[in-house]
């Protein structure tokens, strides 16, 4: 498939997905004219720098765990996994602030609406 039917699949722009080929994130095959080439992988990879960037993830985060994406080898591997074990516990530590705050906001919903409830009883 080419670039325009990738973006229309994947929900992300042309611009992005040449951007994320800048970055090293994505990698199309090449026509003896340029023009790039993409197949039902590349979809998923997309989906999956998706995900990684709406966690907050810098392209040039993900562009370090972009070779065991696919094949690991042991030396790529090694590499990324300290990437992945670092993203991962910020990732384990800003869910674990959202389950907070998300505690404390319930907490402050039923403290209000029991305030409400009884106000409009006086």
């Amino acid at each position: 498939m080419r670039i325009g039917e990738l973006s229309t699949r994947t929900g992300v722009s042309r611009r992005s997905l040449r951007y994320y080929e800048q970055q090293g994130l994505l990698v199309s095959a090449r026509s003896p004219s340029g023009q790039r080439y993409y197949n039902d992988e590349h979809v998923h990879r997309v989906a999956l720098i998706q995900v990684f960037f709406a966690a907050g993830m810098s392209s040039r985060t993900i562009a370090q765990m972009v070779p065991c994406m696919t094949e690991p080898n042991k030396g790529r591997a090694e590499q990324a996994l300290t990437v992945m074990d670092q993203e991962r516990n910020r990732l384990s530590f800003a869910i674990d602030q959202l389950v907070a705050a998300r505690t404390e906001l319930d907490r402050l919903i039923e403290v209000n609406r029991n305030y409400l409830m009884y106000a409009a009883n006086d």
